[in-house]
């Protein structure tokens, strides 16, 4: 081992490939002592090219080979086989605090051995929760599908950014056939779209676009020269419409929320009502965002009827189908998204119901115009050069926001390859069956309620302990039975036997929202389900 260092023995660069005499000039004070030391000139470190910090594999493949290999065997133990398997725990709950102790976040001036990088990748993944487990029905995603797996881990292996054909070309073609085939799955021959960074995001561009079209002289001169623009979603939207409305620096009052009706749907004849008003208070609408598959009860828009509103009043279309999207697989059940085509947007993710990982979220545009690059675009010359030696329209950069961009395709298109359409159609048609077995188990139940009868894979319900049974007309049976969910939440994380979640709505106080997205569930998870909530709340 040979030193590289200042003329002070408290800073040292250790290296074991080279020895560097320094060549010293400027007096500086050195920052681990406080006392005056001379600073070497650039010149005095070339040879530290040649060096490298203690315990990095930079430079050492076989070693670094070595380190991956034995990564990939650990995902593989115990993600891939225990995190699926339900005879292990979804989680293994611990207070912040000895979390942070357990995984020993801080990050040092040195590095550390392979072994201890290796023990630190079994602590995140002991003490991460298994989003692919059967029993983690918390979220609107879940499972682990291998093919989409693989397309991800060959995506963040060749760690390649999605905005020239120069440094993405398979990608960039991949991502145009990919959204070509959700967009005819939409109803369009034609159009644009880009993978976006998450629904959310996807909802933004959505109205950022429709803005655009309308005022394209907002580009360059921003807000001050555009009237009050309103837009209208349903009161079971997505948080994201609104947070959007305040991003673009249109503000949360211009979004107008619409009635729906019992069943979580937009109603079409309130919409139709709130833009006379806008208008005759002098706003200027410019959207509509419908909803098929809102997040809580899983409704779907009637989009027939909204459209025509839309095309009465001359506005853009936005459907968020980033929950229900993927029912357009299915012949069964596409017809919850009948109109669908007459939209101008659709945000979809793959990432949820077809379980094609995170993120996969798409941004379906009917327009050929070339909207998405005239919004968004800048045309940075030293990425967009024009002069280029292939067609410079192959670069997709500038239709988004973002600079950088993560390939999201391939993980889709791996999996649709293996899968097929049909085998995709029979995974988004088995998630309505099982919804359906766990609807008529429920209601054979004692101590279960639906809260609505589903018409998607999202299963609403209270549980009703064996105090609160048959108390239905007390007058603190709601503020009692708001109670139950969080008390069975917290049993069921802190024992990792699964996760489900909950939450109010409107005047209905506390229920659980069952999402049944994995596509490895079978009936024995149903059944699990209802067993365990039994059981968690039998002395309640």
């Amino acid at each position: 081992m040979r030193v590289i260092s200042w003329s002070c023995d408290c800073c040292l660069y250790v290296t074991p490939s080279a020895v560097l005499v320094l060549t010293l000039s400027k007096l500086v004070v050195c920052p681990a002592s406080g006392s005056p030391e001379r600073r070497p000139e650039w010149k005095d470190f070339i040879l530290m090219a040649d060096s490298k910090p203690l315990f990095s594999l930079d430079g050492d493949p076989v070693a670094a080979e070595a380190l991956l290999r034995d990564v990939f065997g650990i995902v593989v133990d115990e993600v891939i086989r225990k995190g699926t398997s339900a005879s292990e725990k979804v989680c293994e709950w611990k207070e912040p605090e000895e979390l942070k102790r357990l995984l020993d976040l801080e990050l040092r001036s040195q590095g550390e051995a392979p072994e201890q990088i290796l023990a630190r990748c079994r602590a995140v993944i002991r003490y991460s929760v298994k989003t692919c487990h059967p029993h983690f029905f918390n979220q609107l995603f879940s499972g682990l599908d291998p093919h989409s797996l693989a397309g991800r881990v060959i995506t963040e292996s060749l760690n390649t950014s999605q905005y020239t054909y120069e440094i993405a070309p398979v990608f960039v073609l991949m991502e145009e056939e990919v959204l070509k085939k959700l967009r005819a799955l939409v109803g369009w021959s034609s159009g644009d779209g880009v993978f976006c960074p998450g629904g959310s995001i996807s909802n933004m561009y959505a109205m950022n676009l429709a803005r655009y079209q309308r005022y394209p002289d907002c580009k360059q001169r921003g807000l001050q020269g555009l009237p009050p623009l309103v837009l209208f979603t349903s009161k079971e939207c997505h948080y994201s419409i609104k947070k959007g409305a305040a991003f673009l620096g249109l503000g949360t009052d211009s979004v107008w929320i619409v009635k729906t009706d019992e069943r979580g749907k937009m109603m079409p004849e309130d919409l139709e009502r709130q833009i006379s008003v806008a208008e005759a208070e002098g706003a200027v609408p410019f959207l509509v965002s419908a909803t098929s598959g809102t997040t809580v009860l899983g409704a779907f828009d009637p989009l027939e009827a909204i459209a025509d509103v839309c095309q009465r009043h001359g506005l853009w279309l936005h459907v968020d189908a980033a929950w229900g999207g993927s029912v357009l697989l299915s012949q069964t059940h596409r017809h919850l998204l009948d109109g669908i085509q007459r939209a101008d947007s659709v945000a979809w993710n793959p990432h949820k119901l077809l379980a094609a990982g995170l993120q996969c979220s798409a941004l379906l545009l009917r327009d050929t115009s070339n909207l998405l690059r005239r919004c968004h675009g800048s045309q940075a010359s030293y990425l967009f050069q024009q002069d280029k030696f292939y067609d410079v329209a192959l670069d997709t950069g500038d239709k988004v926001v973002q600079c950088g961009r993560r390939v999201d395709c391939l993980k889709l298109w791996l999996m649709w390859k293996a899968q097929g359409g049909q085998g995709l159609e029979w995974r988004v048609d088995r998630a309505f069956a099982l919804a359906w077995y766990l609807v008529e188990e429920l209601k054979k139940r004692e101590g279960f309620e639906l809260v609505i009868e589903p018409e998607f894979v999202n299963v609403c319900f209270w549980f009703v302990p064996p105090s609160l049974r048959g108390k239905q007309e007390n007058p603190d049976y709601s503020e009692r039975l708001a109670k139950v969910a969080p008390v069975l939440k917290e049993r069921m994380v802190k024992e990792g036997s699964m996760m489900i979640g909950y939450q109010p709505h409107g005047t209905r106080c506390n229920f659980f929202r069952m999402v049944v997205a994995n596509p490895a569930l079978t009936r024995a998870d149903m059944d699990f389900l209802l067993n365990e909530l039994e059981r968690l709340g039998q002395d309640l």
